[in-house]
């Protein structure tokens, strides 16, 4: 395995800052597909935060908010509901998608997950829907959230698993990193995909972060599209780590790349379209 990167955390949130302001356009225009392959995690998240009406909300890594509005409907006109995101792109998005759905109760707020201004003890309840594991830092960036809730508070997290359990992903990422003639990466290094899917990982950080009654499950999630096509053009739209891992060769590499991901694809093939196998961990605790 190839050590752990060493980074310069500011540098790599600029570039992910970077890569999400360009990406958000695409991301967003998959809202559809995005409810269909996380609506029950994201139920089960909302439900494990303990959120209800007229609850004050924080949404850590909101992106283009598809989780937020479903926030903003449960707590209802009475509550409040704050969107944080390092790209202010992506939450221009989420901010005209809560205005376009009537949701006036949702407030954005451009910033530093790890770096949270906000009045200590404020919110009700915090989530983050697979964007902690991003975060150079996620130790910290639990415990702004521990500072933002109030005694009591619920807080919940999805993040990715293991690349054993997500091997469409996976596979991407391997083929990615072989056609950038780069050696296989520590999966669990800061800031990458699985960088908290390992067993118990996630549970320890929340401790750690002053959060009690931690508990983890793990949920299956099949992202399922009309075909492997489909799926590789959502994946070539957002800001993933294998489009980063490609950025470094000409356009026809690129291309080559991509035509051998998608006939790799073609494994998660059934008679009712394509289906990729994906499991997250879902962490929950109280402040």
């Amino acid at each position: 395995m190839e050590a752990a990167i060493q980074f310069d955390p500011a540098t790599f949130k600029a570039a992910m800052r970077e890569q999400w302001d360009q990406s958000a356009p695409g991301w967003n225009d998959h809202t559809a597909a995005l409810r269909t392959w996380l609506g029950r995690a994201t139920g089960a998240m909302l439900d494990m935060a303990g959120i209800g009406p007229g609850d004050r909300v924080l949404d850590v890594a909101a992106g283009a908010g598809d989780q937020t509005l479903d926030i903003a409907r449960r707590v209802g006109p009475e509550g409040r509901v704050l969107a944080t995101d390092i790209s202010p792109a992506i939450l221009a998005l989420a901010q005209d998608n809560a205005r376009r759905a009537g949701l006036a109760q949702v407030e954005v707020q451009v910033s530093d997950g790890e770096a949270l201004d906000l009045e200590a003890a404020s919110f009700d309840a915090a989530v983050s829907r697979l964007g902690l594991m991003f975060f150079p830092d996620p130790l910290q960036g639990l415990r702004q959230m521990h500072r933002a809730l109030r005694p009591g508070g619920g807080v919940a997290v999805l993040v990715f698993g293991e690349p054993a359990a997500n091997p469409c992903v996976s596979r991407l990422l391997a083929t990615a990193l072989r056609h950038a003639g780069l050696p296989p990466r520590d999966p669990h290094q800061p800031g990458s995909l699985f960088s908290l899917g390992r067993p118990g990982r996630l549970d320890e950080l929340f401790s750690e972060a002053g959060f009690s009654q931690v508990a983890s499950t793990r949920l299956a999630a099949p992202f399922e599209m009309p075909s492997a096509a489909h799926y590789l053009r959502f994946i070539r739209s957002s800001a993933s780590p294998i489009q980063q891992i490609l950025s470094r060769l000409d356009v026809p590499a690129q291309q080559a790349a991509w035509d051998d991901m998608e006939r790799q694809l073609h494994a998660f093939d059934t008679a009712q379209g394509w289906s990729g196998p994906n499991e997250l961990v879902l962490t929950a605790g109280r402040a």
